[in-house]
């Protein structure tokens, strides 16, 4: 069995604990750890500038990295989607290239490295996978070829399932993923300062970052307070304004 068929074994052995074709995306990332040498995966998509959405991830440190590269806007997988190529990146890249993101990754996970790959074949352009590991020196350990063949059948999974995947109006299975329909939140938060503040969307998500990272939170927290009526719009407008 090559690496590629194992992968796709473990993705079907992960079924019975992940039912659901909403799940998909959990299952890939968990396949990822368990035939590559590292700790951590997590599945993201891109619709547009700032519009990324968390797929699924292999456990809670890999979700929360995601978050964190998402509430500061900088991160290895933003990087990686953006040029197209694989990004490694050891705790001292990090900080480097990334450095408010590799404060909060280290003040709130245990990952100490980071590889981000631009999805494959029928994918291009639409998402990528990010490997985690807790020791730096474990990035020198993983083989690129082995990483690129886990992310190519990782790509040729999903858009496999993504094609036989009836049509619906709510749109694809996975985007009801627990930590999609959460990052949702953020857009229905923008649409509440747009309103309420009378901001743009690339201002209202801006505050939306900003309030999250001066409070040590994550922009999905945030959205979600905004959304619930617990963070009034009133207490963020305060911040728009230094005079008040």
């Amino acid at each position: 069995m090559d690496l590629a068929q194992e992968y796709a074994a473990q993705v079907t052995a992960a079924v019975p604990d992940l039912p659901g074709p909403e799940l998909l995306p959990e299952r890939l990332a968990r396949a990822c750890v368990a035939v590559l040498p590292v700790d951590g995966a997590g599945l993201s998509a891109f619709f547009a500038a700032d519009r990324r959405l968390p797929l699924g991830a292999s456990d809670p440190h890999s979700a929360t990295a995601e978050r964190l590269q998402f509430t500061v806007g900088e991160g290895p997988c933003i990087s990686a989607h953006a040029s197209g190529q694989t990004v490694f990146a050891d705790a001292q890249s990090l900080h480097a290239r990334w450095p408010v993101f590799a404060d909060a990754l280290v003040a709130r996970t245990p990952i100490r490295g980071v590889i981000s790959l631009p999805l494959h074949g029928a994918l291009t352009g639409l998402g990528a996978l990010d490997l985690y590991v807790l020791r730096p020196d474990d990035l020198r350990v993983l083989s690129l070829t082995d990483a690129l063949t886990v992310c190519a059948a990782l790509s040729d999974c999903f858009a496999t399932a993504m094609a036989g995947e009836p049509r619906r109006e709510g749109g694809p299975s996975w985007l009801d993923a627990p930590a999609a329909t959460r990052r949702a939140l953020v857009w229905q938060a923008i649409g509440i300062l747009n309103a309420g503040l009378e901001l743009p969307s690339p201002d209202a998500l801006a505050l939306l970052r900003a309030w999250a990272y001066s409070h040590d939170s994550d922009l999905d927290d945030v959205a979600a307070a905004v959304v619930e009526r617990r963070l009034p719009v009133e207490a963020l407008s305060l911040a728009t304004d230094p005079t008040r």
